[in-house]
């Protein structure tokens, strides 16, 4: 219990001291000494005594004391001199950080008397720390397609100096490519910024190592330094190219199915997936497609088919390297076709005569070209034919070859001979072949012959005059003058026929319009075509030459009548028909087919009738009414099957019936009449009816035993009269009646003094 009394009462003096402290150091000025950081211990501060304006001795006698938070001990005080001291070395960078400035607080306490002042203590910064970078090694990916002027941030280094001794400035290592920009952050920390000045090319310079220096403000300065390594990424800037534009192959045509022509290759210096190659070929013809095949990865072209140097001596074929960005680079291979005789010599009869005169020297049996469709040496030919035969061969133009007769020819002593052509090459091995022909001595003993007998020829008929039409010829066995040699055609008034030579000497005939035709008068025309040898006496044949004169569409249709006009009762029923029009078309086929429309009809014209396109029938669609409409005119048009058309007219008068009764207008009636009054006005009331003619006519009258008269004014018009003078005490009122055909009004009249107010009905 006593320890605890004495543990209480230090803490209340420990309290009440501080309390002291607190209020005694709340009027003093606030004194303030630096010193820099890293000076040894026991170094100067300044003078307490003098500061404090205190005698030599006088800090001694008062016990003075430097109070510091937490009590650490960074500074220590000299009573006797008066002198600040400190304590030890001070590390700002360990006390205080970034923190600037850096100040230690303490208090110097004066017990007797009492007295406090407040102080602090400045450490200074010295340049004692190098600019150091955490990342010793920064790795930058730049793609080669950024522009001069992009930036990329770097990772700042880190100085625990302060201030002017913190880092001021970067710079970069000399390069062709990058500056370095020192920026600053919100905090005053430096940061640096690598700038792009000139474009990157990942194939002339794939990697660049730079140094990053980051300087402090000192004096003399430090410096810390970093590695960056750029790496320049790829991008698809380069396309693949050959390595020759130009590939010139040559192949036998007998090279088999899947044989390798040639093997083409491209490089692409892009990296990656940008530097793979796929062959392909570019723009190939269908014949190119079906006769090679290229290996996309290798770019192998082989074989797909046979060649023939026969039919194709060159292929040229564009090939195409692409890579995976769609760049691409191009080649052209250029492949020959190496001939090998694998082809035999081939003849081409022109012209033969199987049959010839006797006893005529030098008659040309036969006209043939011969050729061999492989190259050089191996198309070259000779011809020959059998020695012991009474022909020659002889040579006209490159390749072609006349075959006639060396002597004049007996037919009692030979009437047939079998000459064999036979024609070699010069190739290795030797290729050739044979043809055969017989010739015998002609007599005329065949007639020309049409392999058709009826020729049909479909002829518009708005062929001009001079059109040809060529027919097909009459064949004849015989030969030279015993041929045919001429053609006639029967009489008629449009054709004549012309005899034609071919250049294998055969004769054909062409027919010629000599008049324009039309079908509409002579649809069709019979003609007799006869070819006529030249033999004596001459023998003939004969073909039926029929012409279809074909129809085009030259004729509009026409109707019947330009002007229908018709009367129909106005009461006629929905569907009673009006009129039938009709249209005739001379053509023929669709364009004699017509099709029947009102042309531009107004809107009444379209809801009251209506026309049917096949039959040319007009029917009433609806009822129709005299005293609306008294007519209806509108245009019907037929149209044939190639637009033409022709109008008419369609008159319709409605006819009237008597479908409506008399109407009566009464313009004035007078109530009473006094009586005694003669020829008084009782009333004026006009007549009408909507119907024409007798329909509308009317009569009017009253009865004959009233004292009234019905006298008529202008035209319809009537005035209702008394006849004599009227007695109320004798009638009080009388009953009468207008009447007309069909149609009755009735008054009834009562008869007063003047100051009566008669009544008057109306029924």
């Amino acid at each position: 219990m006593e320890a605890s009394r004495k543990l209480v009462c230090k803490q209340r003096q420990v309290f009440f001291f501080f309390l002291f402290l607190h209020l005694a150091l709340a009027g003093f000025e606030f004194r303030r000494y630096s010193v820099e950081e890293e000076a040894e211990g026991s170094s100067f501060v300044t003078n307490l005594a003098k500061d404090l304006g205190l005698g030599q001795g006088e800090l001694f006698r008062r016990g003075a004391r430097v109070i510091s938070k937490g009590n650490k001990l960074y500074l220590q005080l000299d009573q006797e001199s008066g002198d600040l001291l400190l304590n030890k070395k001070l590390d700002r960078e360990e006390l205080c950080g970034q923190t600037e400035p850096c100040a230690l607080r303490f208090q110097v306490l004066l017990e007797n008397p009492l007295e406090f002042f407040q102080a602090e203590l400045q450490v200074i910064d010295i340049n004692d720390h190098t600019p150091v970078f955490m990342d010793g090694d920064m790795l930058l990916k730049i793609s080669e397609n950024s522009l001069p002027g992009t930036t990329f941030p770097l990772k700042n280094a880190q100085d625990m100096d302060v201030g002017q001794n913190n880092v001021e400035n970067y710079i970069i290592s000399p390069n062709s490519y990058f500056r370095v920009l020192t920026r600053k952050r919100s905090d005053g920390r430096k940061y640096p910024e690598l700038v792009l000045d000139k474009v990157l090319d990942r194939e002339e310079e794939a990697e660049l190592r730079l140094t990053l220096t980051a300087q402090d403000g000192g004096s003399p300065p430090r410096s810390g330094t970093a590695h960056v390594y750029i790496e320049v990424v790829d991008i698809n800037d380069n396309a693949p190219e050959f390595e020759q534009p130009f590939y010139r192959v040559k192949i036998p045509e007998d090279s088999p199915k899947g044989f390798l022509v040639v093997k083409v290759s491209a490089t692409d210096v892009d990296i990656g997936v940008n530097g793979e190659i796929s062959y392909s070929f570019s723009q190939a013809s269908e014949d190119i497609s079906k006769t090679f095949e290229i290996n996309a990865m290798t770019g192998e072209i082989r074989l797909k088919k046979q060649l023939d140097f026969e039919k194709t001596q060159s292929y040229e074929v564009s090939i195409e390297a692409s890579d995976p960005g769609s760049l691409s680079g191009k080649c052209t291979v250029l492949v020959q076709v190496v001939d090998v005789n694998d082809n035999a010599p081939e003849v081409t009869m022109s012209a033969f005569t199987g049959q010839i005169p006797e006893n005529l020297p030098e008659t040309v049996v036969a006209v043939f070209s011969v050729s061999d469709l492989d190259s050089e040496e191996n198309g070259k030919v000779s011809c020959s034919i059998q020695y012991d035969l009474p022909f020659l061969l002889k040579s006209s133009m490159e390749n072609f070859y006349t075959l006639v007769t060396e002597r004049p020819l007996d037919r009692e002593t030979r009437a047939e001979y079998n000459i064999t052509i036979t024609v070699t090459d010069l190739g290795a091995p030797r290729l050739k072949t044979e043809h055969n022909i017989t010739v015998v001595k002609d007599i005329n003993d065949h007639s020309p012959v049409f392999n058709e007998r009826e020729i049909i020829l479909k002829i518009p008929e708005n062929s001009p005059t001079g059109t040809a039409f060529p027919l097909s010829n009459a064949l004849d066995l015989d030969v030279g003058s015993n041929n045919i040699q001429n053609y006639t055609i029967s009489p008629n008034f449009h054709f004549r026929v012309i005899t034609h030579n071919r250049s294998d000497g055969r004769k054909y005939p062409e027919l010629v319009l000599d008049k324009e035709l039309d079908r509409e008068e002579e649809p069709e025309i019979s003609l007799t075509l006869t070819a006529l040898d030249g033999g004596s006496p001459p023998r003939y044949g004969t073909a039926q030459v029929r012409i279809e004169v074909v129809d085009i569409n030259d004729n509009a249709p026409q109707f019947q009548q330009l002007l229908y006009e018709v009367h129909i009762p106005e009461n006629s029923p929905v569907g009673s028909l009006v009129v039938t029009v009709s249209a005739i078309d001379v053509d023929s086929g669709l364009y004699g087919k017509i099709s029947y429309t009102f042309f531009q009809p107004s809107e009444d014209i379209s809801k009251t009738l209506e026309v049917n396109p096949e039959t040319g029938e007009i029917r009433l669609r609806k009822q129709i009414d005299f005293e609306t409409v008294l007519s209806y005119e509108v245009d019907v048009k037929a149209t044939d099957g190639g637009g033409l058309s022709g109008k008419c007219t369609l008159l319709l008068q409605v006819v009237d019936v008597n479908d409506n009764p008399p109407e009566v207008t009464v313009s004035a009636l007078t109530s009473s009449i006094p009586e005694n009054s003669p020829e008084i006005a009782v009333a004026v009331f006009s007549v009408s009816d909507p119907d024409s003619g007798d329909n509308g006519k009317t009569t009017s009258s009253i009865q004959d035993d009233l004292p009234f008269l019905l006298k008529p004014s202008v035209k319809n018009f009537y005035t209702l009269v008394t006849d004599r003078t009227l007695d109320r005490e004798e009638r009080f009122s009388e009953a009468f009646l207008t009447r007309i055909p069909t149609s009755e009004i009735g008054f009834i009249v009562k008869v007063g003094i003047t100051t009566f107010s008669p009544l008057m009905y109306l029924y």
